[in-house]
Formats: C-alpha cells, structure tokens, sequence
C-alpha cells in the first residue's frame, strides 16, 4: 500500500513560497517561511506531521483497544510538535500526544496499557525518530 503527497517550493528560503498536496486531494495547502517560523496563518510541516501522528495513534488505540474487547465513544488526541534549533541546525525533537478517550466499561490500567502501545506501535511512531510523551485521560 502507498500513498503519495507532494510539496513544491519557488523561491528563496525566507521570501519563497510552496503547496503541499496529497494525492487523494483532501490536502491542497499553501506554506512558506511566516508560515513555519511566524505567527502568518497557514500549514507548515510540523503541523502535518503533528495531524498525521495524532490519527494513526487514534486508528492504533482503537484497534488495541477492540483486540481487548473494547470500543470507544471517542478518542480525542492532539499532538504538539516541537521544532528546536541546536548547532546541527532544526530538528524535531518532542511530540507530546494528549489524549482523553470514552470507552464504557474500561478501566485505567486496561486504557493506560492500551494508549503506551499504541503509543510505542503506532506507524506513524516508528517513522519519527523524536521523544513521543503523552498524557492520556480515560473519561467516566
């Protein structure tokens, strides 16, 4: 299975501009230098990849979660990524996923066990090679 997204970038680093797309075209973006590194409105990598982690650790703990017999009402989760600058030059180097779930019926060592799998398992986790913290929540 392959998906594809593509970006493309005219111009110089801090006037240049760029798109982002995905093949499916649910993503047709606009992104540049303000964008990323200013307070200008618009997407910029960090975030994409902090909605991609923050969906495929949601898809992973429901699937942990339904192999433990459970199914949730919700899982919410947010993802906070973390671009730092070092002498090597910007690298990512946290992401903190925040997590509350409705799951009736589960208990807090049942959803705690589940969300560190998931956690540690999910694709989009085994790509990034960042410190992934979380703080996960079960509601009820």
């Amino acid at each position: 299975m392959d998906r594809k997204a593509s970006a493309r970038w005219e111009g110089g680093l801090k006037d240049g501009k760029g798109t982002v797309s995905t093949e499916s075209g649910v993503l047709d973006a606009k992104y540049s230098f303000s964008k990323r590194f200013e307070d200008e409105k618009g997407t910029n990598p960090e975030e994409l990849i902090g909605a991609a982690h923050a969906s495929c650790f949601s898809m992973a703990l429901s699937m942990i979660l339904g192999e433990k017999g459970y199914t949730a009402d919700a899982i919410e989760t947010s993802a906070k990524v973390t671009l730092s600058q070092s002498d090597a030059g910007f690298d990512i180097s946290k992401i903190h996923l925040d997590v509350v779930a409705e799951i009736n019926g589960a208990d807090e060592a049942a959803f705690q066990e589940a969300a560190e799998t998931a956690k540690a398992n999910c694709p989009v986790s085994k790509v990034l090679n960042a410190d992934i913290s979380m703080t996960a929540k079960l509601k009820g």
